[in-house]
């Protein structure tokens, strides 16, 4: 996403080491973010990343979407649904936020549903592939036949 732009102008933009301090985020991670295409940068004369100022939001959404676990492609895909020429807005951050809430709740509601597992596993130290209400709860497995098995959503029913 970084372009060259012949109308550059120093004085209204940030350097990388600016973003970072005041993003409070590792130049490592702004060269991140910009490699997905979650932010842009543009270049100076002299190839130096320069970045709007209204990157420091979008940051803040990137950085708070993190925190509640939104995985990368799913917040590139809200961003890329806003307008690129202006920082996200407070209602931008409402539609996202509405946007993640269903996915939130139900991984919390797994989140509870493991905690519970894990509550009475404990005690035994198991860890019974056969029987194991954690790994393999009723040996649903098993009954699936030989071979490895994807436990994700498996395991969340049970």
């Amino acid at each position: 996403m970084s372009k060259k732009n012949s109308g550059f102008d120093p004085r209204r933009t940030l350097s990388v080491g600016e973003v970072a301090t005041r993003a409070g985020v590792a130049v490592s991670a702004l060269h991140f973010y910009e490699s997905k295409k979650l932010i842009a940068s543009e270049r100076s004369e002299g190839n130096q990343r320069r970045y709007r100022r209204g990157v420091l939001r979008r940051v803040a959404v990137i950085k708070a979407a993190q925190r509640v676990g939104i995985p990368l492609d799913e917040i590139k895909a809200a961003l890329d649904s806003l307008p690129p020429d202006r920082p996200p807005t407070a209602d931008d951050w409402a539609s996202l936020s509405t946007r993640w809430r269903d996915d939130l709740n139900k991984r919390i509601t797994e989140l509870e549903a493991l905690r519970d597992h894990l509550d009475g596993c404990i005690g035994c130290g198991c860890l019974s592939v056969a029987s194991c209400p954690l790994r393999n709860p009723y040996d649903k497995l098993g009954r699936e036949g030989p071979g490895a098995r994807l436990l994700g959503e498996k395991l969340m029913r049970a």
